[in-house]
C-alpha cells in the first residue's frame, strides 16, 4: 500500500509543472470570479442571510474541489469538480418561491436521481450510443461563448483585453518555455491594476462557519428544482466534460463521473449548496493544450484547481470580496484564450467526417443559441435535437447490429 502511495506522490510531483500549475490556477480564477457572483446575487435575491450565502459557497467550492481531487487522482484524467453554473441561475430564481429548507430538499432529491443514473450505468450506455460528432458539436456551441466573450471584452476594454491577446500570441511564438496563458494573464492583470480596474465591493468580510440545513420536501420544489437540476448536471456539465475529454483523446469513466456527481449533490444539500459535480468549463481548461503537451500528466492541473477551490470554499467569507474585485473583462479574455485548443479540436472532431453532419450542425446551433425549455439549458437540448435530426435524415449513419455488439464490448471494458 505504501508503495502505491509513493508511486502516486511521485507521479503527481513529476507532473506538477508550470503548465499544469498555470492551467489549474486559471481554471480556479475563472470558477471563483464570475460564477461566484451568480451565487452571491442569487442568494441576495432569494433573501438568504450573509451566513447562508457563505455556507452555499462553502459547500459547492469545498466539496467541488474535493471531488476534482478524488476523480483526477483516481483516474489520472483532468476531471475537474465544481458545480453547475446554469443550476445556480435556476436555483436563484427558485429561492424567491421556496424556503432554503425546501430548496435543500430538492437539491438532495436531485443528487439521488443523478446517483441512481450513475450506479445503474444508464448514462454510460446513452453516452456511448450518442454519435461523437454530435457531442463535439454541442461542445463547440456551448463553449463558443468563451471565444466570443474574448472579442466582446476587446471592445469593452481594448487595453486590458488587447494586451492579453497580443501577449498570448507573441508568447506562443517566441516564449514557448512559459505557458502563453500565464504570460497573458500576468501582463493584463498588471495593466488592470495600473488602470485601477480592481474594484472592491461592499460585501462583509470575515471567517464564517458553514451552517447545516435540515432539508424539507415539497412536491412543487422537487418538480421546479430537483428534476431540472438533475438534468443540468447530466445533460450540461457531465456531457460537456465527457465530450471535452473524448475530444482530447481520453476515455472518461462516464458512469463513475455521474455517480460521484450524485454523491456530491447529496452532501452539498446539507449545507444549502445546490450541487457539487463534474464541471464542464474547468475540465476544458485543465484538459486543454495549455496544461502541457503530456496528456497523461494534465490531471495535475485539476489537482491544483481542486486545492484552490477547496481553500476558496473554506475561506469564502474572507476571500470573496477580493476575488470578485477582479475585472470581468480580464477573466473572460483569458478564459477565451484558454479555450482555443479545446474549440479547435472539438471542431475538427465534429466535422472531420461525413457522418452525422446535419445533426452535428443542429447540435452546434442549438447549443450556441442558449435556449432554455422547462428550465433545462441548451447543451441538453443540443444533444437531443442533434440526435433526432440525424435519426430522421441520417439514420443510415447509426451503427449496425454488429457494430452495436462491438460497442457493448467497449462499454463492458470501460465499466
Amino acid at each position: 500500500m505504501s508503495d502505491k502511495k509513493g508511486s502516486t506522490h511521485s507521479d503527481l510531483s513529476s507532473n506538477l509543472n508550470i503548465n499544469t500549475f498555470s492551467a489549474g490556477t486559471l481554471a480556479a480564477i475563472f470558477g471563483c470570479t464570475g460564477p461566484a457572483l451568480i451565487v452571491i446575487g442569487g442568494a441576495a435575491s432569494g433573501g438568504l442571510t450573509h451566513e447562508q450565502a457563505i455556507s452555499w459557497l462553502f459547500a459547492i467550492y469545498f466539496f467541488g474541489g474535493l471531488l476534482g481531487l478524488f476523480l483526477s487522482l483516481r483516474y489520472r484524467q483532468p476531471i475537474a469538480g465544481a458545480y453547475s453554473i446554469p443550476g445556480a441561475v435556476l436555483v436563484a430564481g427558485a429561492l424567491t418561491q421556496f424556503s432554503l429548507q425546501e430548496a435543500a430538499g430538492a437539491y438532495l432529491i436531485a443528487g439521488i436521481i443523478v446517483l441512481i443514473l450513475g450506479v445503474t450505468g444508464l448514462i454510460g450506455k446513452i453516452m456511448y450510443w450518442i454519435p461523437v460528432p454530435i457531442v463535439m458539436g454541442m461542445i463547440v456551441g456551448a463553449m463558443i461563448r468563451f471565444g466570443t466573450g474574448m472579442i466582446t471584452s476587446l471592445e469593452a476594454a481594448p487595453i486590458i483585453a488587447g494586451s492579453a491577446i497580443l501577449v498570448y500570441l507573441l508568447s506562443s511564438k517566441y516564449l514557448k518555455q512559459i505557458p502563453p496563458i500565464l504570460s497573458a494573464f500576468a501582463v493584463s492583470a498588471i495593466l488592470a491594476a495600473f488602470l485601477n480596474q480592481f474594484q472592491m465591493g461592499e460585501m462583509q468580510s470575515g471567517l464564517i462557519i458553514p451552517q447545516l440545513v435540515i432539508p424539507t420536501f415539497s412536491v412543487d420544489a422537487i418538480v421546479s428544482i430537483a428534476i431540472p437540476l438533475a438534468l443540468l448536471v447530466i445533460g450540461a456539465e457531465n456531457a460537456q466534460a465527457s465530450g471535452v475529454l473524448m475530444a482530447q483523446g481520453y476515455k472518461p469513466p462516464i458512469n463513475k463521473m455521474t455517480t460521484w456527481s450524485g454523491i456530491g449533490g447529496i452532501v452539498t444539500s446539507l449545507f444549502g449548496g445546490h450541487n457539487a459535480n463534474v464541471a464542464g468549463p474547468m475540465t476544458a481548461i485543465c484538459a486543454s493544450d495549455e496544461a502541457g503537451e503530456k496528456k497523461e500528466g494534465r490531471y495535475a492541473a485539476v489537482v491544483v484547481n481542486g486545492v484552490l477551490f477547496a481553500i476558496f470554499g473554506l475561506l469564502a467569507g474572507v476571500v470573496v470580496p477580493f476575488v470578485t474585485a477582479m475585472p470581468g473583462v480580464l477573466v473572460s479574455t483569458v478564459a477565451g484564450l484558454a479555450m482555443i485548443g479545446v474549440l479547435v479540436s472539438s471542431l475538427q472532431a465534429a466535422f472531420s467526417e461525413r457522418k452525422f453532419q446535419i445533426g452535428t450542425f443542429f447540435a452546434l446551433v442549438i447549443a450556441m443559441s442558449g435556449v432554455s425549455f422547462f428550465n433545462i439549458s441548451a447543451p441538453f437540448w443540443a444533444i437531443i435535437g442533434g440526435v433526432l435530426v440525424s435519426f430522421i435524415i441520417e439514420r443510415n449513419h447509426f451503427p449496425t447490429k454488429e457494430e452495436n455488439r462491438e460497442m457493448d464490448n467497449l462499454k463492458n471494458e470501460s465499466a
